[in-house]
């Protein structure tokens, strides 16, 4: 494939910023990896690794790391936002008074925002004035930063409301290690990319509490169709959730020792409280937000999510991990194919 090598300015320099800086290096693309750290923009450029975020990895020479916003978008047409959700209106309001030219947005965190509950790509198109976004693009899917920056095999999703974008982002990241499909239902990807999280959260208390792949198996399947339910409602197609966006995300981060939130999850299973939890982990666990999120979501909609409502209880209401894991299993029967149904009938309603 012939290439065009471009810069790319990537903002946020933790671990999955740090891997898609390496994607992009690989691919002979200029790349600026923008922290806020002194320290650690330093140990970019001068021993070209990132330790506290990728210990065994040596970075490229091509990655040249800053810690001046301005300095690091300086005649740069694409920006990867890699900064943790919370973080993201706090980075944009600084770009926006330091750039006059549009820029080409991917996103690739994972969450919605609380109270707003607007998705990622919403929350930019709020705080960027429309001058300053040519396209908007979300980048999701299985994809674990330690195996990206190592080079094992992934495949992700892009999306956008502009297809043409989509695809110029799909030709920057794609090489032989990193596969990139689109998507046109950047909804679905965003929401899928989104929730898993929470469904990561419970699967991680079921293993922390001792229960088997059985629990696990049975809160991942059930997850996928709280999921799907509350995505179709919001408008997203329930085919995104059979994709790598929906079902491939939410059984790497269910059964993963690279998932933040299992890892999260699982301590909480074993007996410590959020704020230990939370200390404990040294980076942002984006389902903690996110239950938040979509236990409000749920309630605008009028979705049923029993899993989501039972980890808010855990996590906000002090309720017990072996109590609200046990609840979910004696609710009342149901069945299977209701769910299926309802999201396709919904469809044709919408048709």
């Amino acid at each position: 494939m012939q290439r065009i090598h471009e810069k790319v300015a990537v903002i946020g320099a933790g671990s999955w910023g740090t891997a898609l800086a390496m994607v992009l290096a690989d691919n002979g693309h200029e790349v600026r990896l923008w922290g806020h750290k002194p320290e650690q923009i330093e140990e970019i450029n001068t021993l070209h690794t990132n330790k506290k975020y990728l210990p065994e990895v040596i970075l490229q020479d091509s990655i040249m790391g800053y810690g001046s916003l301005a300095e690091a978008l300086s005649g740069v047409a694409i920006m990867v936002l890699a900064v943790p959700a919370k973080a993201i209106r706090e980075v944009l309001r600084n770009i926006r008074e330091i750039r006059d030219e549009p820029l080409n947005i991917v996103h690739v965190s994972k969450g919605i925002e609380p109270d707003t509950l607007l998705r990622i790509s919403e929350v930019i198109e709020e705080e960027m004035p429309a001058h300053l976004i040519r396209h908007i693009v979300v980048l999701s899917g299985p994809s674990h930063a330690e195996e990206v920056s190592v080079r094992q095999p992934t495949t992700v999703t892009v999306s956008s409301k502009d297809m043409d974008a989509a695809e110029h982002i799909q030709d920057l990241f794609i090489n032989q290690h990193f596969r990139v499909y689109t998507n046109p239902d950047i909804i679905g990807v965003e929401i899928g990319g989104a929730l898993k999280n929470i469904i990561a959260l419970a699967a991680g208390i079921s293993d922390g509490l001792g229960y088997g792949d059985n629990a696990k198996a049975a809160l991942i399947t059930r997850g996928l169709a709280e999921i799907s339910r509350l995505g179709t409602k919001m408008g997203a197609s329930p085919l995104t959730f059979a994709g790598l966006a929906g079902i491939g995300d939410l059984i790497v981060t269910c059964t993963s020792v690279h998932s933040r939130n299992w890892r999260a999850g699982n301590l909480l299973g074993k007996g410590k409280n959020l704020q230990e939890v939370l200390d404990n982990m040294g980076m942002v666990v984006e389902g903690v937000r996110t239950t938040k999120a979509a236990h409000q979501l749920a309630q605008k909609y009028n979705v049923n999510m029993p899993i989501a409502n039972a980890l808010y209880d855990v996590l906000f209401n002090g309720v017990n991990a072996k109590d609200a894991v046990d609840s979910l299993m004696a609710r009342m029967k149901t069945h299977e194919m209701e769910d299926l149904a309802n999201v396709l009938v919904g469809r044709l309603q919408d048709e």
